[in-house]
């Protein structure tokens, strides 16, 4: 994989002495500004992955599960909420951690934990990532209705085939950060004037939150699933691992920007949670094929739903790059065409979840249902990461936090019987 965060660099050449003329040198010298003012390579990479996390986790499915549950439970809705971020607080920081102190990606850790472990996990990722794939092909079916008028599935085509040409570049590593960070910025800003300009019921909402009338057990799933599982959690880590971030020497860096992406993941979760009660509450018709339109709609009038259709289809080519990107990571495993040949397995990804799409349709249950099945992911993977966590032949003699692993396998625990319950609700979900 090409890409300018590749830490082994050549010495071949060092002691050849080289004329450089003074244009060179001005040259060199603007670009020593600009990496001084934007950073190292390094720094780019953290900031690289946090935004690749925080904007996976943040995606059209997020938009379209809370809107959808939020008008199903109300208020109650807020524990939902807190109980997610705690999930992901631990799952992501051990996780980011351990992966950091490895210096192996998930599925390689897997295996070393139990032989063939990695190549389960890599499947169920793939195969997990790619119900993340449909879900963002079928939001950008969605937005392109909202815009153009277009057929739900002539929409689903054109965000295929603009992956595949934002992959077609070669330097993979910087176009995924770039474009994270961009978009994820117009998102965080988006939607948390969204959650200020709702005047929701704050008061009702806190207290509701923790003494909830119900606890909604599916939704917690699903929401885990959209924002924590399937290859959510292992997004940022496996770009620090391509970076060449890896190590006990980066873990503090590390630790502090996936904090960071919990942060601001939390914070629009909130946000886009408050205007979504605030529609609900006011009475306001909720779009059963786009539910999160009618939050932009009923908030900002009219130049709200157009702003969500550009919001969501620049969110859903940020989540589909996001997707492919980190499933083909873990295909890398299953795999040694998939290692040699990583670009044109990206695009093959995304050309086989559009084409699926063009079968399936349906958007929005299509986009709730991805979440539950990816829900399923997380109790494996972070359980063989907690495992790996204490074992001197992966980690060294780096000391994982007492604390994080007592969490950990409170989330793993957690996680797996919830998913084991809602499971049997996916049928009634699709057929309704």
């Amino acid at each position: 994989m090409e890409d300018k965060y590749n830490p082994q660099e050549s010495t071949a050449t060092a002691s050849v002495p080289v004329e450089v003329d003074s244009s060179e040198q001005a040259s060199k010298g603007f670009v020593s500004k600009l990496k001084s003012i934007f950073g190292s390579s390094t720094q780019q990479a953290l900031w690289g992955a946090a935004f690749l996390m925080f904007t996976s986790a943040i995606g059209p499915g997020f938009l379209t599960q809370t809107t959808t549950f939020t008008e199903q439970y109300r208020n109650s809705f807020g524990v939902v909420i807190l109980a997610v971020t705690i999930i992901s607080i631990f799952a992501q920081l051990n996780i980011w951690q351990i992966i950091t102190a490895s210096r192996l990606r998930a599925q390689d850790v897997a295996n070393k934990v139990l032989p063939g472990l990695g190549h389960v996990l890599a499947f169920f990722v793939s195969f997990g990532g790619l119900a993340f794939c449909l879900a963002h092909n079928a939001a950008s079916a969605l937005s392109m209705n909202m815009l153009f008028g277009l057929d739900y599935r002539i929409g689903s085509l054109v965000i295929g085939v603009i992956g595949i040409v934002v992959f077609a570049y070669k330097s993979i590593g910087v176009v995924v950060d770039r474009f994270c960070e961009v978009t994820g910025i117009i998102m965080l800003v988006t939607l948390v004037y969204l959650g200020i300009a709702s005047h929701a019921p704050l008061d009702l909402v806190v207290s509701s939150t923790f003494t909830p009338e119900e606890i909604p057990i599916f939704s917690i799933v699903t929401l885990v699933g959209g924002t924590v599982g399937g290859f959510i959690c292992f997004s940022g880590g496996h770009r620090l691992v391509d970076a060449g971030v890896v190590g006990q020497k980066n873990l503090k860096k590390v630790g502090r920007f996936a904090a960071l992406a919990i942060v601001l993941t939390t914070l629009v979760r909130i946000c886009l949670f408050l205007a979504a009660l605030s529609t609900v509450v006011a009475g306001y018709p909720i779009e059963r094929e786009n539910p999160a339109a009618s939050v932009f709609t009923f908030i900002m009038g009219p130049v709200g739903s157009i702003l969500f259709a550009i919001l969501i289809f620049s969110e859903a080519l940020n989540s589909l790059v996001g997707a492919a990107y980190t499933s083909v990571s873990f295909m890398k495993t299953l795999s040694k065409t998939v290692a040699k040949r990583e670009r044109a397995s990206i695009i093959g990804f995304i050309a086989l979840s559009t084409i699926l799409f063009e079968f399936i349709g349906q958007p929005a249950k299509v986009m709730v249902l991805s979440g539950t099945l990816n829900a399923l992911i997380l109790p494996l993977a972070l359980g063989a990461m907690l495992i790996a966590a204490h074992r001197k032949d992966i980690v060294g003699d780096y000391k994982h936090s007492k604390l994080m692993t007592i969490m950990g396998w409170i989330v793993v625990a957690i996680s797996a019987c919830t998913a084991i319950i809602s499971f049997a609700d996916i049928p009634s979900l699709w057929m309704n």
